[in-house]
């Protein structure tokens, strides 16, 4: 990179920068207030380099909000995934020393040492799908809650009845067929009214921020609702959390990065993989609901895990393989997607949410790490299509 490189450890409140040149040679630092005041003076510090690559840490997670400012001020931004900045930490120190102006020297090293980062780009669509897509998961989580405290209460009113699914029609017809008449009974039934009211609110809000989803998602040119088992919801999580599918060389990245591709946990002439637990689990969790939803209707995806099963593996072994496999289906249709728009390698989310920097020693994973450049196409080019046959002319008998 040419120019320098200012490192950024970013946090809620405050952010502590170190500017490096090209050869790793500290030329200044600093900690300043994420506030109004202390960005307007961040900026005035570095002025002094008019040339400057800001290296952020995270720039999906606790980086974001700094990133996105930093991104609609016109400033260059790259990605630096956690991970490789605690290596350059630990192998810095020897100790992995942990404070803000250690984190700063590491992050602006792995972006002085790492070709190819990559380097973020504004997106106010992708921005707000990310959005819409969070909050459809809280609403969702505040659903849950609100039906379990509500057929607690139901259960207490009218003992030996209890609804698997619960929705609000059942609900208010089981509320109606009580009217207690002690004090404890009447408290009970006037909360399971007010549980029952922030019920249908919820449901409201979900049916809307569908549409928007829907919306959305259709808007990005993706064809992820084609798939059985990926509705709004799931086609929006996915395409906020991968970004830029070119930072994925091929489909065994991604599927190391959605957590569905097994590990090798051989020994000696016993083979045999087990379970892997890393990568993103909100996009592991995506890909589990398709599985679940193949299973129930006829679908290749049964008929998949059903060839499985008779092949001697077990029903959740089978399931994980239904899993690999729907992560090599997503894969390939944003590959086709991003190709349909003729999309170049751009920016991305970078590491996500779920990164497992903060552990001791950073040898858990490596799916987050950007990748230089743009991808190795995967999938077979698109043949020309065959130009017609002219006939040719035949001379004229003399």
């Amino acid at each position: 990179m040419t120019g320098v490189i200012i490192g950024v450890d970013p946090h809620k409140l405050s952010a502590t920068i170190e500017v490096v040149d090209h050869h790793g040679h500290l030329l200044g630092s600093g900690r300043f207030t994420t506030d109004k005041a202390g960005y307007a003076a961040m900026r005035r510090y570095v002025k002094t380099w008019p040339q400057r690559t800001w290296a952020v840490e995270g720039a999906n997670g606790a980086g974001r909000p700094l990133a996105q400012r930093l991104l609609a001020d016109g400033e260059r931004v790259v990605d630096v995934p956690a991970k490789l900045a605690a290596r350059v930490r630990l192998f810095d120190t020897g100790h992995n020393r942990k404070t803000d102006a250690l984190d700063a020297h590491s992050i602006a090293m792995v972006a002085v040492r790492t070709a190819g980062l990559r380097e973020l780009a504004p997106d106010g669509e992708l921005e707000a799908l990310r959005m819409l897509a969070d909050r459809r998961d809280e609403l969702s989580h505040r659903r849950v809650q609100t039906v379990n405290r509500l057929q607690r209460l139901l259960s207490e009113l009218v003992p030996g009845q209890r609804k698997r699914d619960l929705s609000a029609l059942q609900a208010k017809a089981i509320l109606a067929s009580v009217r207690p008449r002690d004090i404890a009974g009447k408290t009970r039934r006037r909360m399971a009214a007010e549980e029952l009211a922030d019920l249908v609110v919820v449901d409201a809000k979900l049916k809307t921020i569908k549409a928007e989803l829907r919306a959305a998602v259709l808007a990005r040119g993706s064809s992820l609702m084609e798939i059985t088992g990926i509705g709004p919801a799931g086609a929006a999580r996915i395409l906020a959390d991968v970004g830029d599918i070119a930072r994925f060389a091929d489909r065994n990245r991604f599927a190391s990065w959605t957590g569905t591709a097994p590990l090798d946990a051989s020994s000696g002439e016993h083979v045999r993989h087990r379970l892997s637990r890393a990568g993103n689990r909100r996009m592991n969790h995506v890909l589990h609901i398709a599985a679940i939803v193949q299973l129930r209707h006829d679908t290749p995806g049964r008929a998949y895990f059903l060839r499985k099963v008779a092949a001697g593996k077990t029903r959740m072994e089978a399931l994980r393989c239904l899993k690999r496999r729907l992560s090599d289906v997503v894969y390939r249709r944003l590959v086709a997607d991003a190709r349909a728009a003729d999309t170049g390698p751009g920016g991305h989310c970078g590491a996500t949410l779920q990164s497992s920097a903060v552990d001791l020693h950073p040898h858990i994973d490596t799916s987050d790490q950007p990748l230089p450049g743009p991808a190795t196409p995967t999938l077979r080019p698109t043949p020309p299509p065959r130009k017609a046959a002219t006939p040719k002319a035949h001379a004229s008998a003399s």
